[in-house]
């Protein structure tokens, strides 16, 4: 997210034809496609998605914009990943079968 911009519901859309043209964006669904790919693949993401998540039901150009920007970001690094080093994999388990 941009540095300065601040969602609130106060950046709501009150004019009806500003309504009329957000309504045709599908936001709450591509928060949803977002929410879903931090879950399995993106966790640096996680901090902007969960500030777009809190407006919902605010339809501004500022909230589509920033979401528009996530997935732009997406798009340019897709080839970006996180590498976790370590030595080997060690699973160790217990239990207690005094019962």
């Amino acid at each position: 997210m941009r540095h300065g911009i601040k969602l609130s519901k106060k950046l709501s859309p009150k004019i009806d034809e500003e309504l009329k043209r957000l309504s045709d964006i599908h936001y709450a669904s591509a928060v949803g496609s977002i929410q879903y790919v931090v879950q399995c693949t993106r966790p640096d993401i996680a901090f902007t998605l969960s500030m777009t998540s809190r407006y919902q039901a605010c339809d501004e150009e500022v909230h589509w914009s920033v979401v528009k920007t996530i997935l732009k970001y997406l798009k340019r690094a897709k080839d970006i990943f996180f590498i976790y080093g370590g030595g080997e994999l060690i699973l160790e388990g217990y239990s207690d079968a005094s019962f």
